[in-house]
């Protein structure tokens, strides 16, 4: 098992910050390699909702199902995440503070088979990726607050 964990000032509320993360059909917006997100559970978003997922590039994609295992709107989110090679579990913090939110990110993850020796490379891709899908929600939701400025 490996954490990844970080944190990242978004300059919006924790609701707006929030509501984008947990509407994993957002997510294609503001992170390049996700491909689709599909909504799997009906009604309403919230604990035990299902996503399915596609990610990587053209040529080579990885499916997987997101399921929330909490979802404590606007301050926590936390969820589980399949996939063939790996399993991630994990939750996200969003606190109020002067410049906007403080979101903050940790992840458990889980290789499996072969790929376990190879944890500690995983563990640095990783965080590089998650600062990089977290700097462009970031990018994304201070350009649309910027765009809806009188």
């Amino acid at each position: 098992m490996a954490n990844i964990q970080g944190e990242i000032v978004i300059k919006r509320p924790p609701d707006v910050v929030f509501d984008c993360v947990a509407d994993e059909r957002n997510e294609p917006r503001y992170n390049p390699r996700m491909l689709s997100v599909e909504k799997l559970s009906e009604g309403e978003i919230g604990l035990g909702t299902r996503f399915r997922a596609e990610t990587g590039r053209a040529s080579r994609t990885t499916e997987m199902v997101i399921e929330f295992t909490a979802y404590e709107r606007p301050c926590r989110l936390a969820s589980s995440t399949r996939m063939t090679s790996v399993d991630i579990r994990g939750s996200l913090t969003f606190d109020p503070v002067p410049e906007g939110t403080l979101m903050r990110w940790q992840w458990e993850v889980r290789p499996h088979g072969a790929l376990r020796l190879l944890t500690p490379l995983i563990v640095f891709l990783g965080r590089r990726q998650e600062q990089a899908v977290w700097a462009g929600l970031k990018r994304l939701l201070e350009e649309q607050e910027s765009s809806t400025e009188p």
